[in-house]
């Protein structure tokens, strides 16, 4: 009788949210494993590892090493993998999945993400968890393979139609595409809200020694409003239609309560030498990471340089950024773009001191020297400005 209890409770634990799941095979790879990853995988393998029970992509370069990571190991967990017929197919199937309170999840780059946009305005609306993630490629239209930072608006105003957010993790290191991948199917099923890697070529094709996720994957809340049968209890309805006279408001209301209380509580960032800094550089993701050696170049002649890095880039973590510009010089932003989290820097700084910005629209990765130019550009600018002009 003890043993049947254990074995019940061990089969609860993996197949939370899907009645009659089975427990997956113990992975072959140790947890806390040191481990040389490319970074598609290192996104698949941490989907693995937080419990992702549904994959369903659709192939598109450079994110195809997640999809095929996917399709060879997750049946090996007794997990489901399908290559669905199209984008559109595979964010659907991640919204039925969803409805049954499994953790689902799907991936692409820019062109296949834009056709999943209904999709996750639809998840959105029914306040589902899922993880969609992002491996950017240029644009507009096709664009090239080439990395890029050209989808930030898409991620952080809501690409699809309607007033909804979603969460959106950047991560900047091979390591950082395994753990925001765990951390991320935490946070979309904490708040009900589906949840975004937002990555690019250069990352997800990068290689570097990572850690693997250490321990179980992140609890499984109760989902009593899941579609499981409603054998014993009332059924559930999950639907984004609401047509009666302020049933819709109401909703709407109800899904603004919940991103303001993600506002004040999940707002994340990076800083690095930014107190007492006269410019500081603000960048995200891949410039983030270069921007950090081009920083210590600029301040090892002697410039006073700091770095303010969004971890997360919805919701925007404006209020420390407010702070640390208002004592600036300047601010330096700097993308893989024309200037998209420029905007939101702009609002954040609201005119405390003057803001700069360097861009790389065209699918190349600038170096460091590129960011470091900028940087003495700038710092020559601003060293004898009167304090009236800033």
């Amino acid at each position: 009788m003890k043993k049947q209890k254990k074995r019940n409770k061990a089969h609860s634990a993996e197949g939370a949210g899907r009645p009659g799941g089975t427990a997956p095979k113990r992975h072959a790879k140790a947890s806390g494993e040191r481990m040389l990853m490319m970074g598609n995988e290192a996104v698949a393998e941490g989907a693995i590892r937080a419990g992702c029970r549904f994959y369903f992509g659709y192939p598109i370069t450079p994110q195809n090493e997640l999809t095929a990571y996917m399709a060879k190991h997750m049946p090996e967990h007794g997990r489901v993998f399908i290559q669905a017929e199209s984008e559109l197919a595979a964010i659907n199937m991640v919204l039925g999945a969803a409805t049954t309170g499994a953790r689902a999840m799907t991936s692409s780059s820019s062109p296949g993400i834009s056709l999943k946009q209904e999709g996750i305005s639809y998840l959105a609306g029914t306040q589902l968890p899922a993880v969609i993630v992002n491996v950017q490629r240029g644009g507009p239209g096709l664009g090239s393979i080439d990395p890029s930072q050209g989808d930030y608006f898409q991620a952080t105003k809501g690409g699809g139609h309607g007033d909804y957010h979603t969460i959106v993790l950047a991560p900047m290191s091979v390591q950082e595409m395994h753990s925001f991948t765990v951390e991320a199917f935490r946070l979309a099923d904490k708040y009900r809200i589906p949840t975004l890697i937002l990555a690019d070529g250069r990352l997800g094709q990068m290689m570097e020694p990572i850690t693997l996720h250490n321990g179980p994957p992140p609890p499984m809340p109760v989902k009593r409003w899941a579609l499981t049968g409603a054998k014993g209890r009332r059924p559930n309805c999950i639907r984004s239609l609401l047509v009666k006279e302020g049933e819709l408001e109401s909703h709407n209301y109800k899904l603004q309560k919940c991103y303001r209380k993600i506002e004040q509580r999940e707002a994340r960032h990076e800083e690095m030498h930014a107190d007492k800094c006269d410019l500081l550089v603000a960048a995200w993701g891949t410039c983030a990471r270069i921007a950090k050696g081009a920083i210590l170049a600029a301040r090892a002649r002697g410039l006073k340089v700091g770095l303010y890095r969004p971890i997360t880039l919805w919701p925007f973590p404006a209020r420390r950024l407010a702070q640390i510009a208002s004592k600036t010089k300047a601010v330096l932003v700097t993308e893989m773009n024309c200037g998209q989290m420029l905007e939101d820097v702009q609002i954040a700084v609201a005119g405390s001191t003057p803001v700069f910005f360097s861009g790389y629209p065209g699918g190349r990765v600038p170096g460091e020297s590129d960011i470091f130019q900028a940087i003495c550009k700038i710092a020559k600018k601003i060293k004898n400005m009167p304090k009236h002009q800033r």
